[in-house]
Formats: structure tokens, sequence, C-alpha cells
């Protein structure tokens, strides 16, 4: 056994340090295998994928490790809120209970810290369309002179209003770099000055692929070198580096540098009233091309109709014009010269996306969303890119989450990210989940793609609510789906119903949590990542099997290039990712040992399709029942259990 082995052993140990930090505490043999397997690839230098059913405390079993190991460590996970919980909660207990001094840092991306530069030119330039912008950027200056570290999650709340927040925040496309007059107090230099002399830097997984793809473009780096990765939440990680190995133009990237231009105009070169007609004509062809777009696009460039296209070559011409009154102007002054090189690079991305939409196993697609667009080239196949980073980058890697297999196997997970080297290890959650869980899966439904399912479902799940007395959960795969649910049930009077969309996500599950009896309903940003303990959350629902949308381009475009290499993409492909997602939402019932709860599936898919076994194998070993009667007796044993 090795020093490193042996720490770790004593630290989870029953009198080890974290016995003494957490009263009633008890030894997990999950927590210790996977602790003894992290340390083990630590010391080997190798790669390990790990499965840690939720209850394990995988967080520790891999932070004790980390810290006692003594390593340059990257820690990455999922979300900023994630990222937050760790650094904040989960880091300090594990420097206790290692019981040595460890420099730790956060960081964020550039877009989650207050730039000073830019709330200043906003300041001056005066103008925002009503008070409550400018009272708002009152409140973010008056907090600026407060806070040390400029992160924005500790702002005042007006300094999330999606109109204000490019006003005080930069880009990387906006960013003046060394040249910014206020770089000596820039917070986010000073976030990443700390992140380079710490020994565990805490990040996520967007800032993680934004650093490797600004170094794959030879654009220097964000992150230090580090020896060690611990990426955690890593069943988000293919979908995540897809997005940034590839491109993406946006209109919200065009309005700012026109914006942009109007105020370095204004600032350096007041002679020079065309810049600020150019930046008028570059908004006009944003605009035109979002026009002809239409609302709730998501679909293939190449599928477009002439005047998408004719409009996208208008745009790439208004930014060449841009570009060349630009370029004589660009040298009195920092900020001109910004925008001169934003402009050039939008152009030469445009040129990109225009010239070869569907070439090198990438996909050309189009989004909108609101006012704004995003056109965006997609890779289909990330994995050698990943097997590049992860030879280029650190000794040891450690990938985890509680959803990576499929029926027990990692064969999905491994070759989606190039891992054909790493060892694996599954380890079941220590919930009791036969005696606490059962699985309730109607016997009447039709299938999903009948038109009288909504109703009959829905039928059901107010069958079930009735017995749990609301407390729970209803999750979809559509927000038509969660829309439809909305007015049917609030049709029927339930007074605690809480929808996706009207009002923040943490606000949502405050509420949910006080009322005790609450019904929430969401959709995908509900399905993981999201913990709500005791017997608030007694029931999930789940309308139907979470298989992507034919519709989707990028998924279109992956199954043909899927085809085209003689692969069956519903095997190899859909059915993994189902099972993973549905995995995701089924995760969010039992969230304590002494959790108990109903899971109600509506698809009868499941039982009627040989691939269904797939999904009931991957999921938790609870009873399953086909007859609402146990539902009732179940909802009635809990309900005496706890009085």
């Amino acid at each position: 056994m090795s020093e490193l082995d042996a720490a770790v052993a004593a630290a989870l140990s029953a009198d080890g340090h974290l016995a003494d930090l957490l009263p009633g505490y008890a030894p997990r043999p999950e927590q210790q295998e996977m602790a003894a397997a992290v340390a083990d690839v630590i010391n080997q230098e190798e790669t390990l994928v790990v499965e840690a059913g939720t209850g394990t405390g995988k967080t520790l079993a891999y932070l004790l490790p980390a810290l006692l190991a003594g390593r340059r460590t990257i820690i990455s996970t999922g979300t900023r809120t994630l990222q937050d919980q760790l650094f904040h909660r989960d880091l300090p207990l594990a420097r206790q209970a290692a019981n040595r001094p460890v420099r730790t840092a956060l960081l964020k991306g550039r877009g989650n810290y207050l730039c000073l530069y830019r709330m200043e030119r906003t300041l001056e330039s005066g103008r925002l369309e009503n008070r409550a912008l400018a009272d708002g950027l009152q409140q973010v200056r008056a907090w600026s002179g407060r806070t040390r570290s400029g992160d924005l999650a500790e702002a005042p709340a007006a300094a999330s209003e999606p109109a204000l927040v490019p006003r005080i925040t930069s880009t990387a496309d906006n960013c003046l770099g060394q040249e910014c007059p206020l770089y000596s107090e820039c917070f986010l230099m000073e976030a990443r000055r700390q992140a380079q002399e710490a020994e565990v830097v805490v990040i996520n997984h967007h800032l993680l692929m934004a650093d490797w793809a600004l170094r794959e473009g030879g654009f220097g780096e964000v992150l230090p070198q580090a020896d060690v990765y611990i990426l955690d939440e890593a069943h988000q990680l293919p979908e995540t580096a897809a997005r940034f190995f590839g491109l993406s133009v946006s209109s919200r990237q065009l309005f700012d540098l026109a914006r942009d231009i109007r105020l370095e105009q204004q600032r350096e070169a007041g002679d020079a009233p065309g810049l600020s007609e150019q930046a008028a004509r570059l908004e006009r062809a944003t605009a035109d091309l979002r026009l002809v777009l239409g609302d709730g696009m998501r679909t293939a460039w190449r599928t477009l109709e002439r005047p998408v296209g004719e409009a996208a070559e208008a745009l790439a011409h208004a930014l060449a014009e841009g570009i060349a009154a630009l370029a004589p102007q660009a040298p009195r002054g920092k900020g001109l010269e910004s925008c001169h090189r934003r402009a050039n690079s939008l152009y030469q991305d445009l040129q990109r996306f225009l010239a070869e939409p569907d070439e090198g196993g990438q996909v050309g697609w189009v989004e909108t969303r609101g006012q704004g667009f995003y056109l965006r080239l997609t890779s289909l196949d990330v994995s050698e890119q990943m097997a590049g980073q992860r030879a280029r980058h650190g000794r040891a890697w450690v990938l985890t989450s509680a959803t990576l297999a499929v029926d027990g196997q990692f064969g999905h997970f491994l070759e989606r990210l190039g891992l054909d080297d790493a060892r694996t290890l599954a380890l079941d959650s220590p919930f009791d989940y036969p005696n606490h869980a059962l699985l309730y899966l109607p016997a009447s439904l039709p299938e999903p793609s009948h038109p009288d399912f909504a109703e009959a479902y829905l039928q059901e799940a107010q069958t079930v609510l009735e017995a749990s007395r609301g407390r729970a959960f209803l999750l979809f795969t559509s927000h038509r789906a969660l829309q439809t649910a909305a007015d049917w049930l609030a049709r029927r009077g339930h007074h605690q119903l809480l929808v996706q969309g009207a009002a923040p996500q943490q606000q949502l599950l405050d509420r949910f949590r006080e009322a005790g009896d609450a019904v929430l309903l969401g959709t995908q940003s509900f399905w993981e990542g999201v913990d709500v303990r005791g017997p608030a959350l007694s029931c999930v629902m789940i309308d139907r099997l979470p298989f992507g949308s034919p519709a989707d381009p990028v998924l279109q475009a992956r199954m043909e290039w899927m085809r085209e290499q003689g692969r069956n993409p519903f095997a190899t492909y859909q059915l993994p990712e189902a099972v993973i997602g549905l995995r995701q939402g089924v995760g969010r019932l039992i969230r304590d040992a002494s959790d108990r709860g109903v899971l109600m599936l509506g698809d009868v898919r499941l039982v009627q399709r040989g691939y269904g076994r797939q999904f009931l194998h991957s999921l938790p070993p609870m009873p399953l029942t086909r007859d609402p009667a146990q539902v009732r007796a179940f909802f009635a044993d809990q309900s005496s259990t706890s009085s």
C-alpha cells in the first residue's frame, strides 16, 4: 500500500479526521472503494471512469485523494451552481479532513466577472433604454467598490438583467487585455492569477473546453498546467466539447460590436461619423437575417430557402464594409482597434460557416431564441480531439458521474470521448431502493405518439398526485408537453403549481421545498443537478423516454454520418443517450438514505419494445407495479410511517 493509499484509507476510516468533523459519521464501502481507485490512478498516472450512484459520496471520494496527493489538480464540474457548491461547501470540509494546508482557487469564465472598463464606458455613454436599467447600473457601480472578487454571483440582482449584462462584462472579442486602462484592477485577471498560484483549481466544463479550444487555435491559455484532472458530471462532456470545438456566430456578438463601434467612435474618433453609419448598417443586416429566419428555428443550414442565404450574404457584406471603415480609424485608439479586430474575426467565422457548413465531420445549423439567432458549426465526433487534449494535459484523469453506463456497460461513453485506455468502475447507490421506492408503469396508456396520449397520461398523473398529496416533480421532454400539462392541472385547481419559466429555477425550488405539497413541472434543466431531500419530493413522473428529437439538425447529421460508417445510429447512439438521460431524471427521486418515493414512467415502450429492457435494467433496483392500488398503498404506508 502506497503512502497516498494509506492516507486516504485513514481519512475515511471510522476514527479518521472526517469522523471528527461529521457527527454520526459511518464509513461507506462504496466511497472507500472509489477513493482507493482515485488514489491508485493518481499514483499510476492513468485514467479512471467511475460511475458512482447517488449517495456514494463521490465528491469527497475524489477530493481527499487529490488533496492528499499534493499535486496540482484541476477539478471541473457541470454548472456554475455546482462549481460554487463544490468550492464553498465540499472543498473546505475536504481540506479539514485531509489535515494539510492547500491553496485553492475558484475560476469561472470571463462573463461571470464585472468588467470595470465596460461598466465605466456604459456610465459615460448615458444611453440606457429605461430607468430600471439605469438604476441597476448604479447598484452595480456601488457594489463594484465593495466586492473583492467581482463575481456577479455575489452582485445585486440587477446585475443579472439580460439587457445590462453585456454592458458590464467583457467577452473574448471585446476585452482589451493588457491594453486596458483598468487592467491592474481587473477582477478576471486577479482570479486567473490566483488560479495560477493555487494547488487545486475549481472550474466548470465550459471554461475547460473554452481553454482547450483557445490553445488548439494558438491563442494562448487561461488555465494553469496540472498533473491531475478530475471531471465531475462527466456525462455532460461529449455535448459540451462538441459545442466548443465547433464555431458559433450570434446576433448578440454582432449587436454588441455595432454598439461598441458607436461608443468608441464617440470617444476616439468624433470626426468620423461614418463609423456610426456603418454600425447602423450592421444592426439592420443582423435584424434582417433574424426576421427572415422566423421564430422557433432549429434546423440545418443547407435546408433553408434562398432568402435566408441572401440575408446572410448581406450581413457578411455589412461586416466587410465595417472592416473597411474601421481600418483607417483603428490606430486612433485601443477601443477602435479592438472593434476592427472583432469585425475581422466575425467576418472570417461567418464566411467559414457559409462556405463549408457540412464538411469534415461537422454540421452547420441555425437556431433562433427570442429576438436573437445563432449560426453554428458543430463537430459530430470529438473523440480524437478529446483524446488529444487528454494526452497533452495532465498525467492522471478521473471522470465521474452518477450516470455513465448503459445496462452496466461503459462502451458508449468511452467511445464518445476517446477513452480506449481507461479503467472503469461502477458503484451502486447505497440507498435502499427495493424498500424505499416503487416504479409505477400505468397499464392503460397508449404510446406517446398516439393523439390521446397527453390526456391519458395526465389522468394517470392526477391519480398519483391525489395519492401523493402533491409533493411531485413532473418532468417532460418538451416545452409543449409541459405547457399542456400546466394548463390541464391548473384547470383542476392545483393550488401549489410551480411551472418552469414562471420564476428563476432556484426560486421555484425554494418555493417547492417550503410548500411541502407542491407540484413542480420542468423540462431539461430540472432533469439533473437538482437536489430536493425529504418528503417534500416523494414522487417523480416522466412522461416519455427522452429520445432526441428527430428534427434536431445535429442528431440528423450524426445519424447520417454513422450510417455512412455502416453503424446503426439507433442502437449505438440514440438508445444509450436516452438511457443516460432517463437515469438522470430518475435520480431526482431518492436523494437521501431516508427518502421514499414513487417513480411513474408514462412510456409503454418500456414493456412493449425489446429495447425497453435496457432502460429497465439501467434503473435502480426498485419493485415494479402496473396497479395504481399499490401506489396508493405505498403512500398510505409512507404516511403512517412518518406519523
